[in-house]
């Protein structure tokens, strides 16, 4: 606590990001607000400091901040930025920005500025390999003139960057049996499962095609690791196994219409037993081998089998009466007789059409993944009940999505190389406070600015990893990070459950988070100064202290720090009994920051 209260001392302020506490440094905030940079190509803007059109537009719109403009008056500025995407896809993307410019035409909201290539080389390390770039990738990266750098980043980092991977193989294990070490004498391998993904994801294959190995799957899972996935739901007559299939492949929540038909969307009772009788042909069953320690029977595996079953199964209504449902899928009916594969058979019903819901879910998830909203609110309740704010642009994509084979990097090119994920997440302040596209406040989505995501504990994990430099230590030290990394995310779902047993999948500001944050392990063994840390290489440099603070703050928050972040940080230098102590509780300051745990 020593170190803690030495930073309420100097004034670090506790600063409030989406309901996180934490401690930053003075001026972090301030960053945020700085002046909007002029429109690419206007060096006069840049360099006069007399009165522009624009700030004379500034003036002229004073009304309209109160709210007084008339509708008519409202335009669009030229599309603000091009990632300089030449691929064959490139009409997509030009379709994709003008829906979206749609919206804010509409909505009468102007765009947020480009995100800088600080900002965005952030975000896009954080959204498609799951942790922030090293402070090499950063430097290299800004100083880059490449005018198609981005593009060209997003491909390295999709083909070339085993963290995509890992990344799509960590967030889909955990949405396909959750991160909580199994229950006693089930025998899901977790391992297995995250092989077959992360051989799936490395072979780039259609997502259709993953879906309907999880769907189909049997067999023992130390063989089948994509068995793992229905063996950790078919309890309680496959009821689970059908709520989650449906919502995590078709978008639709349907878990409370095994009771009663739903108040709002479509499915009816009928419907959730009619997708829930593709399930009853198989039942989980656990390996055994004798444990010449304990004397006992353990639970090594399990195995999902087919068993012979044929005709309908029975589901009792509200009113006590029983009624008959048959496996059908909106509106196909299967053949119910026993020798009807039907897990097969629903494969097949949900992966096939030129637009399926399969198609229409998975452009949703990833959409809602890269911008922290998707088209719907929330992003597995689609259906007539809840439109999506672009139904237009939603089709488009889910049609192309299954042309291109669901190809899940395709879907991540059009997503990362659209206008609106490349702008900053600062919003526009010439926009009316009545509307300043805040979908956490109730407002649909229009994507005129990026919207804050916080990390997920995995991301933090990862981060913490890459920004002391432990990454660069050799494979051995990875793999040691690996085995450390899920020990640490037991601890962390084991002290974090909620009240209703379920998972906390992000920091959402609780005390014992702050708490874990800024006195964990992880954070001790960041400050260190042994060789091959950051730490080490930043006070072995031959830099002036500017220049480590700015590789500091560029190997943390990707960005260089401001002026008055320096002058904060030159106090802290004189301050301190040592250099060491200074640099390590600036560095401290920048680990605990909400910057640093937030992705923008």
């Amino acid at each position: 606590m020593t170190r803690l209260l030495k930073r309420v001392a100097w004034g670090l302020p506790i600063l409030a990001v989406a309901g996180f506490v934490a401690f930053a440094p003075l001026g972090l905030q301030g960053a945020q607000k700085s002046k909007a940079s002029p429109k690419a190509g206007s060096s006069k803007a840049a360099k006069s400091d007399a009165k522009s059109d624009d700030a004379k537009a500034d003036e002229g719109e004073s009304k309209e901040k109160e709210g007084t403009a008339p509708a008519s008056t409202f335009k669009l500025p030229e599309q603000v930025y091009s990632t300089g995407y030449n691929g064959s896809y490139v009409d997509l993307i030009k379709f994709i920005n003008t829906q979206i410019r749609q919206g804010w035409t509409d909505n009468e909201i102007r765009p947020s500025d480009p995100a800088d290539d600080a900002e965005w080389v952030r975000r896009v390390h954080l959204d498609i390999v799951g942790h922030i770039p090293d402070l090499d990738t950063v430097q290299k990266f800004i100083a880059d003139k490449d005018k198609a750098k981005r593009s060209k980043l997003i491909d390295k980092l999709l083909d070339e960057d085993a963290g995509y991977v890992r990344n799509f193989t960590t967030i889909w294990t955990n949405n396909l049996i959750g991160r909580r070490p199994p229950q006693n004498n089930t025998g899901i391998i977790r391992g297995t499962l995250q092989k077959f993904l992360r051989e799936s994801f490395g072979k780039n294959r259609g997502w259709n095609e993953i879906v309907t190995d999880l769907l189909t799957a049997e067999g023992n899972n130390q063989q089948n690791g994509a068995a793992n996935f229905l063996l950790s739901h078919m309890n309680d007559g496959a009821v689970p196994a059908t709520a989650i299939s449906s919502k995590l492949f078709l978008g639709l929540q349907v878990q409370c219409t095994q009771c009663h038909n739903h108040p709002f969307n479509e499915w009816k009772q009928n419907a959730f037993w009619e997708f829930n009788s593709f399930f009853k042909q198989d039942r989980a069953t656990p390996i055994r081998e004798y444990n010449e320690k304990t004397g006992r029977m353990d639970v090594v595996s399990a195995e999902l089998r087919h068993q012979e079953f044929g005709g309908p199964i029975y589901f009792e209504r509200r009113n006590g009466l029983m009624e008959v449902a048959y496996p059908k899928y909106m509106g196909s009916e299967v053949n119910p007789e026993a020798s009807t594969n039907r897990r097969k058979e629903l494969a097949a019903l949900i992966t096939t059409g030129e637009r399926t819901q399969l198609a229409d879910a998975m452009v949703n998830r990833m959409w809602g993944q890269f911008f922290g909203y998707g088209f719907t609110k929330p992003i597995d309740d689609m259906g007539p009940h809840n439109a999506p704010s672009n139904p237009v642009l939603l089709e488009r994509l889910s049609r192309e999505f299954v042309t291109a084979k669901y190809d899940v990097r395709q879907l991540i090119r059009w997503i990362c190389n659209s206008e609106a994920y490349n702008l900053t997440s600062r919003v526009n302040t010439r926009n009316p406070k009545a509307k300043q596209d805040n979908p956490a406040s109730g407002d649909v989505a229009i994507f005129s600015h990026m919207y804050l995501k916080s990390m997920s504990a995995e991301q933090l994990y990862d981060s913490l990893i890459i920004a002391t430099g432990a990454h660069k230590s050799g494979s051995g030290s990875w793999e040691k990070a690996e085995s450390t990394r899920q020990r640490w995310m037991q601890q962390f779902v084991q002290a974090f459950g909620t009240d209703e047993n379920d998972e906390s999948t992000s920091f959402d500001g609780t005390i014992p988070q702050a708490l874990m944050m800024m006195n964990g392990e992880l954070i001790t063994n960041a400050l260190s100064d042994a060789k091959g840390t950051l730490l080490y290489d930043v006070l072995n440099g031959k830099s002036k202290p500017v220049e480590k603070v700015k590789s500091l703050y560029q190997a943390t928050l990707s960005r260089a720090p401001s002026a008055r972040e320096i002058q904060t940080a030159n106090k802290i230098l004189q301050s301190a009994s040592s250099p060491l102590e200074a640099y390590q509780d600036l560095y401290w300051a920048l680990l605990n920051s909400n910057e640093f745990i937030m992705n923008h």
